[in-house]
């Protein structure tokens, strides 16, 4: 996917809106949230891994991100946890699910692992003045009452019934694509599959769905792509900076193109969202509303283009099972799982004890901090027989968690399982002979796990 430079933020296309306030944060005050979060965690996890915490090792190294399988298999000697280097790490994935679903468990507030005086001098600071994926009000990072009411509001649009109907339209935006790609291999023998294919299926569809015009698309993957770095603990100065100037950019956008919608409804979800705040007192508050309309929107394609992009490489890896496919078409929902389960586009999700509990007779302290990695409980022998084999087959690839579990399950699960499935299918069935052109570049994120280039011949 395409990056802006970390100097500067995204910029909104010539012919839309200007947002106003410019609400894009100053260098000095990007610099000092950044000491006092992003900064101090980073001395944190540099200490924690020269001490020898194995999962503080991993937060620091990218050739131990890229290969983690050896790295999950040494958590899971330690049940119900080992010690990581904010708290308690779990890669079984009974485990992870009990805690995923328990009530004694809230969604995990990243500031409050930070020293009391550090936190005062973030309260100093003041907070954002523009919405994220990572603070309230996004729903990712809320708990009941408030999860409950944004979840309520946007359901329908993800149920299994609303996407099957799209899945006509998804097909045709498919087919457009790979009429594209196959210009595109005609005239330059190879191209990036993710910037040419996996990031534009999902991004146009959610962006249909939600009535983002066609023109501001190539913008917001730039924008999800710089945002995406906001999930993970740590980061470098320049990823941290881009990110939250994403964050701003899309902000701006969106408060600006809700207006145009309360103006001039459409019959899309974002429109219908806009009708209930300003109909119903107990709808959304325009942050809640912006917060919302973002994660739907980020979402909506960040996960899905690597999900699209992890399969590719898993079959490219894995000839038997792509040659399996091709016999048998109806293995590729399956197929998708497997993909889900084997190489899953979220890799690990946090939560925070809301009152002393226990898991499996260990004790986990009020506020204390569990981490689940995903990645590690789908590859769990206790629940998958040969757990790192590749097999569309699988007869229970679909009990993965790579789409979390308990109340904070993937919204948009059966949506981006019916667009990996058809985007796969369809760009194997179109060509046959798809193959690597070279080296691709994995994300430089940690939590969602993926490929920033995937350059590819037909």
């Amino acid at each position: 996917m395409s990056s802006a430079p970390a100097s500067s933020p995204p910029r909104v296309p010539s012919d839309a809106p200007v947002p106003a306030p410019d609400i894009t944060p100053s260098t000095a005050l990007l610099a000092a949230r950044w000491g006092l979060s992003h900064g101090l965690l980073r001395t944190v996890l540099a200490s924690r891994a020269r001490a020898g915490s194995a999962d503080a090792r991993l937060l620091r190294d990218p050739a131990l991100q890229a290969e983690p399988w050896e790295h999950y298999r040494d958590l899971r000697a330690h049940r119900p946890f080992t010690e990581g280097p904010m708290g308690k790490v779990t890669a079984h994935h009974g485990v992870a699910t009990a805690v995923l679903r328990s009530d004694d468990f809230g969604v995990a507030d990243r500031d409050q692992v930070l020293p009391a005086p550090v936190l005062a001098g973030l309260r100093l600071i003041g907070p954002r003045r523009y919405a994220g994926v990572d603070t309230p009000p996004s729903m990712l990072v809320v708990d009941p009452p408030d999860h409950a009411r944004y979840r309520r509001l946007v359901s329908r649009a993800f149920t299994a019934k609303a996407v099957a109907a799209l899945r006509t339209r998804t097909e045709e935006i498919t087919a457009e694509l790979l009429d594209d790609l196959a210009d595109a291999f005609a005239r330059e023998g190879s191209v990036d599959l993710v910037r040419s294919y996996a990031a534009l299926v999902p991004v146009t569809v959610i962006a249909e769905m939600l009535g983002v015009p066609p023109e501001m698309r190539a913008t917001l993957l730039s924008w999800g792509d710089g945002a995406a770095a906001s999930l993970d603990m740590g980061l470098p100065w320049r990823r941290y900076a881009r990110a939250e100037r994403a964050l701003a950019a899309f902000d701006a956008w969106l408060r600006v193109h809700l207006r145009t919608l309360r103006d001039a409804p459409g019959d899309d979800l974002l429109s219908k969202l806009v009708q209930v705040a300003d109909d119903d007192g107990s709808g959304l508050s325009e942050q809640e509303l912006v917060a919302t309309s973002m994660l739907i929107l980020a979402a909506g394609f960040e996960t899905t283009v690597n999900l699209i992009s992890n399969g590719t490489v898993r079959l490219f890896e894995h000839t038997d099972q792509r040659a399996r496919l091709a016999e048998d078409p109806s293995l590729w929902p399956n197929a998708v799982d497997e993909v889900l389960r084997h190489d899953s586009p979220v890799q690990r999700t946090a939560r925070m004890a809301r009152r002393d509990t226990e898991v499996e007779g260990v004790p986990v302290a009020q506020r204390e901090i569990v981490v689940t990695v995903l990645g590690a409980a789908n590859r769990d022998p206790a629940v998958f027989p040969d757990p790192d084999r590749f097999d569309v087959a699988r007869p229970n690839a679909k009990e993965h968690v790579a789409f979390s579990s308990g109340i904070h399950y993937c919204l948009g699960a059966a949506l981006a399982r019916m667009e990996g499935e058809v985007a796969l299918q369809a760009l194997f069935t179109r060509f046959p002979d798809l193959a690597p052109a070279g080296d691709g570049v994995r994300r430089p994120t940690i939590i969602l796990r993926g490929w920033e280039t995937l350059p590819v011949r037909g």
